[in-house]
């Protein structure tokens, strides 16, 4: 069974430098993969260049075995992704409006629009902010509203930039709660860029370690977390210290 997104002989390059050179990478349906790695390791253009936000300098990106052409993946193709960044980025208008806008761009019934956004709104505890101005919640609220405008359209795959690390400790646990049962029953592909171990520790069920732009060790979250290999053991070593694994 082929992977449901792969990469082959990627590189990226900006203003002559390399910033990722990545012979092969996977992601499998149904897994939640975290990548993590030293800042400017190329976490988040690895991230980019997965949901067709960039181009690659050169290399192959295949979708279900297909080779998606460079720089022009389909638009069908791209509505197939969501992504979620630590900004919520939410527009001025309410919470149902924020929530909904993905639906809406899509032409879907509004009678569709109006059950799926009301279902979404009570998975992710907001259905009380409804008629509020996004632009007037907590960040906590924030986050939710945006993990629910993610999810609203069903994404086959959905990319995740550290939607958490803003988030004060309480409300962070809580919201990576709710979250982990709803992309669990969802059954959503996801892939995760965290710099918080205990966050990876928790969501993940695979994990890649980039180290100046090559992956230097995939495998199962916890294999990877307690066996480091040599060139990520210096990485996750020294990240401990500050960000202990929580089981």
């Amino acid at each position: 069974m082929s992977p449901l997104l792969e990469l082959k002989n990627l590189t990226y390059q900006a203003q002559s430098k390399t910033i990722l050179d990545i012979p092969n990478f996977q992601i499998g349906t149904g897994e939640f993969l975290g990548i993590m790695g030293p800042n400017g390791a190329g976490k988040s253009t690895l991230l980019k260049l997965l949901a067709f936000l960039d181009q690659q300098t050169s290399g192959d990106l295949f979708y279900r075995g297909q080779a998606v052409p460079q720089g022009n993946a389909p638009l069908e193709l791209r509505r197939k992704f969501s992504i979620a960044l630590q900004q919520s980025l939410l527009l001025d208008g309410t919470v149902f409006q924020n929530i909904a806008i993905g639906l809406t761009l899509r032409k879907v019934p509004k009678s569709i629009i109006k059950e799926k956004v009301e279902q979404w709104m009570d998975l992710f505890g907001v259905s009380h902010l409804a008629k509020k101005n996004a632009l007037y919640l907590s960040g906590g609220e924030a986050q939710r509203v945006n993990l629910a405008r993610a999810m609203i359209v069903e994404p086959e795959i959905l990319f995740l930039d550290e939607p958490f690390s803003a988030l004060d400790f309480p409300t962070k646990i809580k919201l990576m709660e709710d979250f982990k049962g709803i992309i669990e029953a969802a059954q959503t592909t996801a892939v995760f860029v965290s710099h918080d171990l205990m966050e990876i520790n928790y969501l993940t069920n695979r994990l890649a370690i980039i180290v100046n732009g090559e992956v230097k060790q995939v495998g199962p979250t916890q294999r990877v977390l307690e066996q480091p290999n040599s060139s990520t053991a210096p990485f996750l070593n020294e990240w401990k210290k500050f960000y202990p694994v929580a089981r």
